[in-house]
């Protein structure tokens, strides 16, 4: 598939450091992500409750709701939604405890936009493809 032929992605960042989600949100958008940035796990969710996004990046470490409860607060509004969690103190086990709780993957903070880019696009593709099989079992199961 051609990137002019692509859906562009929704994305929806959340990081409490003003700076790097400010950076973060202008070198996805200028890679043609439809970016919607949130301060907290709070804002996000309400973010969440009022608009549709394909792609979640989560930091981890965040004051008041971190963000694997984050991620268990977006599965439960939306349990289509690809989350990657972003963590800046190397904990792989804050990582894999992530993807338990149906995180699609992790990235090390700082990371490197190239690669988050890949995940970006693989967690989409994800997306389309469950989005896909659901729709088919709601058509199989009226039938």
């Amino acid at each position: 598939m051609e990137k002019s032929d692509m859906q562009i992605i929704r994305l929806l960042l959340v990081d409490d450091e003003d700076d790097f989600r400010t950076t973060l949100a202008n070198r996805l958008t200028r890679r043609n992500l439809d970016v919607t940035d949130a301060g907290s796990g709070e804002e996000a969710i309400e973010i969440i409750g009022q608009k549709s996004f394909d792609v979640a990046i989560v930091d981890i470490k965040m004051p008041g709701m971190d963000g694997i409860e984050t991620l268990r607060r977006i599965r439960k509004i939306d349990p289509l939604l690809e989350v990657i969690l972003l963590t800046g103190h190397a904990s792989v086990e804050a990582g894999i405890e992530g993807i338990k709780s149906g995180a699609y993957d992790y990235v090390i903070k700082p990371c490197n936009v190239n690669d988050l880019m890949v995940k970006v696009e693989d967690a989409f593709r994800r997306r389309m493809i469950e989005k896909g099989r659901a729709q088919e079992n709601r058509e199989c199961s009226k039938s």
